[in-house]
């Protein structure tokens, strides 16, 4: 940064030292440069690192058949979008190609149960279909992890990006708590079951209260999202159904409000 000279400062402001005054027209954020990677050669060398990537965008007319190959490979959900889009993301070079690199490392739910039971401890995990509000993702993540939830998990599509706001909304609780991405939650579900958990979805389709279930035993929790609920396929899988009790008009809570209240039910159960 040049030097102020003297000229620059009003005569009102000479006492104010030079690096004291507001510069914010030469600030940018600096989180997206830690989040995304752009560029065909390093995208390419990112899904060979085995780094984990929440998605990639790539260009519609792109003719680079590699990455998708090697995406598809990895399991990474693509993108095909205009090049509006990602020049929107980011103005540099980015060949047709940008990257959202996870902020975390993803956990694999048959681990987390099998080593939950080998400690013998009584699972309970948490199931977020389609929430994709950040902020509302991380602020379960740090009810989860604060009432001592062995696992979240999240569908592969249609879900949360797990960013800087985020990690950031979670207070650093998703640096702790397992995160797991299942490709097929109705699948998932039928795993959790054979495994031994029981099913509840909490959704205002019941009439049956979270305070006559019982939590004490392996569990996994569904919540859904506030616009569409948890889907019909999920209710149906599910062994229960559950809903907080309320009085007043509104009708419905914020999903992490209602996290809070079932998580803790459950950890008041078991205590």
């Amino acid at each position: 940064m040049s030097e102020i000279s003297a000229n620059d400062v009003s005569e009102e402001n000479e006492s104010r030292p030079p690096f004291k005054r507001p510069f914010r027209h030469f600030t940018s954020p600096q989180t997206d440069n830690k989040e995304i990677v752009f560029g065909i050669q390093s995208v390419l060398e990112t899904l060979r690192s085995g780094k984990e990537i929440d998605r990639l965008l790539v260009q519609r007319e792109l003719g680079n058949t590699e990455i998708l190959d090697l995406a598809k490979e990895k399991g990474v959900q693509v993108q095909k979008v205009p090049l509006e889009k990602l020049n929107r993301i980011t103005r540099k070079n980015h060949q047709g190609a940008i990257a959202f690199v996870s902020a975390i490392h993803y956990a694999k739910l048959e681990n987390v149960i099998a080593t939950t039971f080998e400690k013998g401890q009584v699972p309970l995990i948490l199931i977020l279909d389609r929430i994709t509000d950040v902020r509302n993702f991380g602020a379960i993540a740090r009810t989860a992890e604060c009432a001592g939830v062995h696992a979240i998990v999240i569908p592969a599509r249609g879900a949360a990006q797990i960013n800087a706001d985020a990690m950031k909304t979670s207070s650093g609780a998703l640096n702790f708590i397992p995160v797991c991405k299942e490709e097929n939650l109705i699948q998932t579900v039928d795993f959790l079951q054979n495994s031994g958990l029981k099913v509840i979805s909490c959704t205002e389709k019941t009439k049956t209260s979270i305070y006559t279930c019982d939590f004490t035993v392996p569990l996994a929790v569904i919540l859904g999202s506030e616009e569409d609920g948890i889907s019909d396929e999920l209710i149906r899988k599910s062994d229960e159904l559950a809903a907080i009790p309320q009085s007043g008009q509104v009708g419905s809570l914020n999903v992490s409000v209602a996290t809070g209240v079932i998580i803790f039910e459950a950890t008041r159960q078991r205590v």
